[in-house]
């Protein structure tokens, strides 16, 4: 069974290998990346499949994976800037900084209301703005990263007091994007503010979410998390893993089955580089490695050493 409850999907009869490309999939809310990968293995008929960036179960969203000799190009994804919406809920701590953690204390946010309970706006505003550009973020403690060689995670499940150090990350968008919402029931009064998030490679959103409750004297977490953007892909490239099986079972019972369809080669480094066009004799000397003269950036992106040249430094 996958995380989502539904049949393990298998692979049709008459499904062949997918091409070399890349593919970028709006993963569910309960599944790992890994879950992702996993899946997309068996949909595109190769174990080589890798992502470009893990998500927290609890997240959605873009999730970029390669397939085959395209996961060379993931290690210029990792590190791209990424882009969010999510809702931090003001007024509780939680041990993962997110809503799937134990709660460790609930404050409340009344410190944030007036006598009528309406919201403070100049007073979250203040906050955000503390945590835009470059900033030192410390990861949330329960984490990936490793502390001596074992999961920091891990080391809080079994007791530890796990205090990961600060790294340099920034935020170029931290932004509320609805009226604040007072969430009322049996303890004190909490505050659901949804925002978005734009920021570098490396930052945990949940630890944005912590740090603006500190900032603000009521704790905070994360409710719901969402990855609309990593680099140049975005929500409008991505497929649910739903929509991609059944692309391939009807690819399977086509008379010319091509497989699960990814973004060739060509199409990724484009999107992810500036472009160089390269003429016949320029990519004959690129395959056997020898260096270009250097030109112009006439698209006037970011540097690189070109798509064409990608492309064909990834060519067998």
């Amino acid at each position: 069974m996958t995380p989502s409850g539904s049949p393990r999907p298998e692979v049709p009869r008459g499904a062949v290998p997918a091409a070399d490309g890349l593919l970028v999939v709006d993963k569910p809310q309960g599944w790992t990346s890994h879950d992702v990968v996993a899946r997309t293995r068996r949909l595109a008929a190769t174990k080589k499949v890798g992502h470009a960036g893990t998500l927290d179960p609890m997240a959605t969203g873009v999730l970029v994976l390669g397939v085959g000799r395209a996961t060379r190009l993931l290690t210029y994804l990792v590190g791209a800037d990424k882009e969010y919406t999510a809702t931090v809920r003001l007024g509780g701590r939680t041990m993962t900084d997110d809503a799937e953690g134990e709660a460790t204390s609930t404050p409340g946010a009344g410190v944030l209301l007036d006598a009528a309970g309406r919201v403070d706006k100049d007073a979250l505003e203040a906050a955000l703005a503390t945590l835009r550009g470059p900033i030192d973020q410390a990861p949330s403690a329960v984490s990936a990263i490793k502390v001596d060689g074992q999961r920091s995670y891990a080391r809080v499940r079994a007791g530890e007091d796990v205090v990961l150090p600060t790294r340099p990350i920034t935020i170029h968008r931290l932004e509320a994007t609805a009226e604040p919402r007072v969430v009322t029931g049996d303890g004190p009064p909490l505050v659901d503010l949804d925002v978005v998030v734009g920021c570098s490679s490396g930052t945990y959103v949940r630890a944005l979410a912590r740090d603006l409750g500190d900032a603000l004297g009521t704790g905070g977490h994360l409710t719901a998390l969402r990855r609309t953007g990593v680099g140049p892909f975005t929500l409008a490239d991505a497929r649910t893993l739903d929509a991609l099986a059944a692309e391939v079972r009807a690819d399977a019972g086509s008379a010319d089955p091509r497989g699960l369809r990814v973004m060739s080669l060509t199409e990724a480094a484009t999107a992810c580089f500036p472009v160089r066009r390269l003429g016949a004799d320029e990519t004959a000397d690129v395959r056997v490695g020898k260096f270009l003269a250097p030109t112009a950036d006439a698209a006037g992106r970011r540097g690189g050493p070109g798509a064409e040249v990608v492309t064909a430094a990834l060519a067998p």
